[in-house]
């Protein structure tokens, strides 16, 4: 890889659709409608492009795989901090711009390079290996029965907005063992920083009831990531604890809910776009791969900052200006033919590469195959009630994520939740959690009036007690 200390910034040649004064977007609805055929634009003319990811923030895309990979792997030219960020420094970028809380700096591993990367990933990645898998398996298991019950008397849902979207949200909330309180804020702020819905306001609530959630786990330590990431022998500081669960819930919930999601939308349609029941023998870690190929949850991410000027196969990568991987346009690349026809798992960038790969790749697979699992056996007769081809896509730069995902059943009554927990109490993330115990059936009514005034967090404990 060369430098290029003197180099101008990188333009589209001549005659490129993204050629003018102004970047090609990527977060409306004509983008998110069809965002392969902008990566093909992309990848026709050079292996990267100038884009604008919101209003007044612009970057570069990566859309080759093999330069993907240049970038990914070699921290000494591209770092992660995003202090270096010159638009933003320089007060160029609106701070309430949507897409500020995914890319400015926190110390947190996601943002650091070096020995203090180091430090940070092996707090994190020693705090997640002490997940049980059977209990992890238990908790997703339990959650999904809870969230299925509140639908599954109507005949009719939306399994992204009942289902995917709840499930990695009340999931995280029990990984960190968040009091119902807690966890009602936290679920509305990450909610709200997702949706890009007032995300000032969304980001000082999410910190206010972490660093809580910090100060209380120092009192009264538990069997969950917290209290763990509190006990490293990292030393880690409050904000650097609070700011490691923000990346642990960003990295997570975002493309937990989309993964589940788009592989159900897979698994719910025929090879012409039309819905019929589950029966074309796809499995369901055949759709997961399927999705991280071809729709992977989080698309253009892991924002780099050349330290200098770079040429990178003769596209000039400005210093200090974010650069980021489309991790979808690289798996799409035609260089990458025969192991598309595989789907060779080891190819694909869905979890990313170099020192930033992503440290919960084991535990991600597994809640997705748990939930998508729990529902197709739990409602055998599940449909799309659209046709798949008219579903509707989030607009937004960084993920590929459906609006909706309509569904039809036959509809049954509800088993009140914790009936799926109706064998000897389990715990919950270790050997050691306290168990979820049912509550009495006698009080399910009485928790379902008061849902409107609660949160899902504080619902779902009423139904099964810490």
């Amino acid at each position: 890889m060369d430098s290029s200390p003197g180099a101008t910034p990188y333009s589209a040649p001549t005659g490129c659709p993204m050629r003018g004064e102004r970047q090609t977007s990527l977060y409306g609805p004509e983008f998110a409608s069809d965002p392969q055929r902008v990566y093909d634009a992309f990848r026709a003319h050079g292996l990267a492009a100038p884009i604008e990811l919101a209003p007044g923030v612009e970057a570069t895309l990566i859309v080759q795989h093999e330069a993907a990979l240049r970038v990914l792997q070699n921290p000494s030219y591209f770092a992660r901090d995003s202090r270096r960020w010159a638009a933003l420094r320089e007060g160029r970028v609106p701070l309430d711009s949507p897409v500020v809380p995914m890319m400015a700096y926190r110390p947190n591993c996601l943002f650091t390079d070096g020995t203090e990367h180091l430090r940070l990933r092996k707090a994190v990645t020693e705090s997640l290996g002490r997940l049980n898998t059977t209990r992890l398996s238990r908790d997703v298991e339990r959650i999904a029965d809870y969230l299925i019950d509140q639908f599954i008397e109507r005949g009719s849902a939306d399994l992204l907005g009942d289902y995917a979207k709840l499930l990695p949200l009340l999931l995280f909330n029990q990984l960190f063992g968040c009091p119902g309180e807690i966890g009602d804020r936290l679920t509305r702020g990450m909610s709200a920083i997702f949706d890009g819905e007032d995300v000032l306001r969304a980001n000082t609530e999410l910190t206010e009831c972490l660093m809580e959630l910090v100060a209380l786990k120092r009192r009264q330590p538990g069997e969950d990531i917290t209290s763990w990431l509190i006990q490293h022998p990292a030393g880690l500081r409050d904000e650097e604890l609070k700011d490691q669960l923000v990346m642990l819930m960003g990295a997570g919930i975002e493309p937990e809910r989309n993964l589940i999601a788009n592989a159900l939308l897979l698994l719910l349609s025929d090879d012409t776009g039309n819905s019929q029941r589950r029966g074309t023998g796809l499995l369901v870690e055949d759709a997961l791969d399927d999705v991280l190929w071809n729709n992977p949850p989080i698309a253009n991410y892991a924002t780099h900052y050349p330290v200098q000027d770079i040429d990178l196969g003769g596209v000039t990568l400005k210093a200090d200006s974010p650069v980021l991987i489309s991790f979808a346009a690289a798996n799409s690349d035609p260089a990458l033919t025969d192991a598309r026809q595989t789907l060779s798992k080891g190819a694909h960038l869905a979890w990313g590469a170099g020192p930033h790969v992503c440290p919960a790749k084991s535990p991600a697979q597994l809640i997705a195959l748990t939930a998508i699992e729990k529902i197709l056996n739990s409602v055998p007769d599940l449909t799309l009630a659209v046709p798949a081809s008219g579903v509707e896509w989030r607009p937004g730069p960084f993920h590929r994520a459906l609006v909706s995902l309509p569904v039809r059943f036959s509809p049954s009554p509800a088993r009140q939740a914790a009936k799926a927990a109706n064998t000897a109490p389990q715990p919950s993330v270790s050997s050691r959690t306290a168990p979820l115990e049912e509550v009495p059936a006698a009080r399910y009514d009485q928790i379902e009036s008061q849902k409107k005034t609660k949160g899902w967090w504080s619902s779902f404990l009423d139904v099964f007690r810490v």
